[in-house]
């Protein structure tokens, strides 16, 4: 298994790490600081740091097959002169063993966590079931079932939202078993893509203290004066009932 160290310390930057398997263009560590793709929150990337000064180019992160295991994939390898080589088996086979250091891009990771923060707050401005949705470093979207006739108004939705932002709750995470999340449906927002259960317990993201708890294994901001300015920069209609909801980082008014 994979120690998933991003999930209590999504701050740290840098960690020591052991390569514990190795194929073309992919290897495994031990312990993670590199979010999974998952959840609609695209996969950490960043580098690897050799003890002999090469550096492993990251770029993307996803589970294994078992969902035990957390895989890198490698874009490249340079070497300590700058030399490119290729992340074949050949160059990352002998890695297996050795002592890393992983090193995430933290602009792209943050960018990530404020974005995700954010869509939790979009939830709660927009109570409705939620349909789809996809985490992004410029832009985000969910999809809302508005079944009811309801309506979006961007300016109303950007304003309400900013308001959350600005009050600046605590985002804190706790667990549940998965009897109390069955126990609890009204938890989860999402109408396709339910929390993973299986293992006994399941993580929940909180706003303040009662704004939001939903079950989320992302990374996400301390508290929501982190996200900063954001908008609902388009309303698209998919479908009858299905409103697709984008937000952008900066105020409506640019």
């Amino acid at each position: 298994m994979t120690e998933p160290l991003f999930r209590d310390a999504p701050y740290t930057l840098s960690a020591a790490a052991t390569v514990v398997a190795a194929e073309d263009g992919e290897i495994i560590l031990d312990r993670s600081l590199f979010y999974p793709a998952g959840g609609g929150q695209p996969g950490d990337r960043g580098m690897i740091e050799l003890a002999d000064g090469r550096i492993l180019n990251v770029a993307s992160t996803r589970y294994g097959d078992d969902r035990a295991t957390i895989v890198l994939v490698i874009e490249s390898l340079l070497d300590a002169d700058g030399d490119r080589k290729p992340a074949d088996r050949d160059n990352l086979a002998p890695l297996v063993g050795a002592t890393v250091k992983q090193r995430i891009d933290w602009d792209y990771r943050y960018k990530l966590m404020r974005m995700h923060t954010a869509m939790h707050l979009l939830s709660v401005v927009l109570p409705y079931a939620v349909t789809g949705g996809q985490v992004g470093e410029e832009e985000s979207r969910l999809d809302f079932d508005l079944s009811d006739g309801a309506t979006v108004d961007k300016v109303e939705v950007s304003r309400a939202l900013m308001a959350l932002v600005e009050a600046d709750h605590k985002v804190t995470t706790e667990w549940i078993t998965d009897a109390e999340l069955e126990a609890n449906p009204g938890l989860v927002k999402t109408m396709k893509v339910k929390p993973p259960m299986g293992a006994g317990k399941v993580r929940l993201v909180r706003i303040g203290e009662d704004i939001d708890l939903q079950p989320c294994g992302g990374t996400h901001v301390r508290s929501t004066a982190e996200i900063g300015a954001i908008h609902v920069a388009k309303v698209e209609n998919k479908g009858r009932i299905n409103r697709r909801v984008r937000l952008r980082f900066g105020r409506l008014d640019g």
